[in-house]
């Protein structure tokens, strides 16, 4: 079945099935293979997404549910918040393995969208469902804070 769908401000027509998890059709119908399969059931993350700025989880959204709806991808990923997340990722030199990042990047964008200068407890809610194996949450914390141009609470 072929379906029209809005991805990083292009539209494409792609062949999948309605309840195909978008996961599968960004990674095997359009190779945007920057948004990752982790657990299969939005458990950890890895596979998180915008629509129309909120972040998701990709593995566990039918195709059906995007609709006319913008799909944003870590490779469509921009603007200011983007800009910054990236910047204090570097400098404050986050990535370990790197496997999470682009679904810790996705969260950490789409709150700072929301809440320019998040509060500690508004980062923790916002980045809960994001799992890094490697345990680099206090450097997300930091970083997320750094690209807010705030500091963290003591």
């Amino acid at each position: 079945m072929t379906t029209t769908i809005r991805i990083n401000g292009k539209t494409s027509t792609v062949n999948a099935e309605p309840d195909t998890p978008l996961l599968w059709v960004l990674r095997g119908e359009m190779q945007l293979v920057g948004t990752k399969f982790g657990c299969g059931k939005a458990l950890c993350g890895a596979c998180t997404v915008h629509l129309d700025g909120e972040a998701v989880r990709s593995c566990v959204t039918p195709l059906d549910a995007v609709g006319a709806r913008e799909v944003t991808t870590i490779e469509g990923l921009q603007g200011k918040e983007a800009d910054a997340l990236r910047s204090a990722w570097t400098e404050v030199d986050v990535v370990q393995c790197g496997y999470c990042q682009s679904g810790q990047l996705m969260s950490a964008c789409a709150l700072l969208k929301k809440v320019p200068q998040p509060s500690d407890d508004e980062v923790t809610n916002a980045m809960s469902g994001n799992i890094c194996r490697c345990g680099t949450y206090p450097r997300i914390r930091a970083a997320i804070h750094m690209a807010a141009g705030s500091k963290p609470a003591a």
